[in-house]
């Protein structure tokens, strides 16, 4: 489906850009999985010598398998590849071939000119489209965009050598880390038994990433051939069946959760069923289900973030504010979780917190397009109208409405004193405006 230039409120009252630019893509927000894959990755990137960061990792909502990196040190998975991993030692390996893409230069080998446009074109679409869904701090709250399918543009498909070289660099990561490189094989299988069904339709993942026998076989060689590895902690086992659960209790219908961790009495599973009963529009189950679990866990920021949650989107807005700052307390470098309680703040009616919280998390985040916007209202509220107009110009910027961010800069120009660190963002603002401004006429 096509959509021509509009704005949409979502569940958040957060106003998105939808693009007709890019491919069908649903970007999300949320801490505790962001955190579960980035420091599974994290090992893997600094044997790969890559600084872990300076690596993006973007959450796509879609459940095909497929994961890959786009200009330069911007790395993406879909939900479904998420999910579908039956260990943490899938998902390591996974990781570990993209990072050899990214340090093996392979996103810069691109065969003529107009490739590297396309590439940068539907790149900046889609870091665009990460700024905006950056406001979403919870699972299952994205922006749909429409278009051609993004896996099939040629910027993002490898060589069969790039892929070789890449499986090579991640069995020397995943060596270096002392993770077995038995994920990477596994992985390999579920994508070839995939390919072998006969009428399916290839997955995403090998229209970009050819699979070839050779390559199944060199990694099957090593695997024969190193030695015994220790597994990964228990504890890392648990936090991705924590993962895969959270996913399929926001991401599939929840009829299907229930039938999927039906008689699971592991923490995982009541943990899906929970969010299973909270998307079924049974608040009082859900956050029965959640106090039985937080008896558990009573320090797992994550559970209280859910909370807040709950009872924000269940009209419960005070009472909110207190698991979210719970969750905060529990978990200070989470910006996702303070923007949650932020929100939960400015929406009960203390601006004043709000706007402070509000404030770390576009310290941490200059790209979240939803926190920008937030402060905005927060200081319009507080009469501090001068950077209210400045913060409601960085969120339009980001959001790509150049009218608006032209309008708020214009306000901010006439009520910000004429020196200071507000001044200056408005001056940064304004080289930014004008770049954009240029950019739209070129195109």
């Amino acid at each position: 489906m096509r959509y021509k230039l509009a704005w949409l409120t979502l569940t958040l009252a957060a106003w998105l850009w939808v693009s007709p630019a890019t491919a069908q893509l649903s970007l999300i927000r949320d801490a505790e999985i962001e955190r579960t894959v980035r420091d599974l990755a994290s090992p893997i990137f600094q044997a790969a010598g890559i600084s872990p960061s300076a690596v993006r990792i973007y959450l796509i909502a879609d459940d095909n398998l497929n994961a890959f990196v786009a200009g330069g040190q911007n790395m993406f998975f879909n939900t479904g590849l998420l999910a579908r991993t039956e260990t943490p030692d899938q998902l390591a390996g996974v990781i570990a071939h993209e990072a050899g893409h990214i340090s093996g230069g392979h996103l810069v080998r691109m065969s003529s000119a107009a490739e590297r446009a396309a590439g940068e074109q539907i790149l900046a679409t889609l870091l665009g489209a990460a700024a905006a869904v950056a406001g979403q701090p919870q699972l299952g709250q994205a922006i749909v965009m429409g278009g051609d399918q993004l896996a099939r543009q040629g910027f993002l498909r490898f060589t069969r050598s790039q892929e070789q070289q890449a499986d090579q660099a991640a069995i020397t990561y995943l060596g270096t880390t002392g993770i077995g490189a038995e994920g990477l094989l596994e992985f390999f299988r579920i994508l070839d038994a995939q390919q072998m069904l006969s009428g399916a339709r290839v997955s995403p993942y090998l229209q970009t990433h050819p699979l070839t026998r050779d390559r199944i076989a060199f990694v099957e060689r090593h695997v024969q051939a190193q030695p015994q590895r220790q597994p990964l902690s228990d504890d890392v086992v648990e936090r991705h069946r924590r993962m895969v659960a959270k996913l399929t209790g926001f991401l599939q219908p929840p009829s299907r959760t229930l039938q999927l961790y039906a008689g699971d009495d592991s923490f995982a599973g009541r943990y899906a069923r929970a969010i299973a009963a909270f998307r079924a529009n049974d608040p009082q189950s859900a956050l029965r289900q959640l106090a039985e679990l937080q008896a558990l866990e009573p320090n797992n920021p994550f559970l209280h973030e859910l909370q807040g949650q709950i009872l924000f989107e269940s009209g419960r807005i005070a009472d909110s504010v207190a698991p979210y700052a719970r969750a905060v307390e529990l978990a200070p470098r989470e910006p996702m979780i303070r923007l949650g309680h932020a929100r939960a703040l400015l929406e009960s009616g203390n601006e004043r917190a709000a706007a402070d919280a509000l404030q770390t998390v576009v310290q941490a985040e200059p790209r979240n397009a939803f926190a920008w916007r937030l402060l905005g209202i927060a200081r319009g509220r507080l009469d501090d109208l001068g950077p209210s107009n400045l913060a409601l110009a960085e969120a339009a910027i980001l959001r790509g409405q150049l009218s608006d961010a032209r309008l708020f800069i214009g306000r901010a120009d006439q009520l910000l004193p004429p020196t200071g660190r507000d001044r200056q963002q408005l001056n940064d603002l304004q080289m930014a405006m004008e770049a954009a401004e240029r950019e739209a006429q070129r195109r």
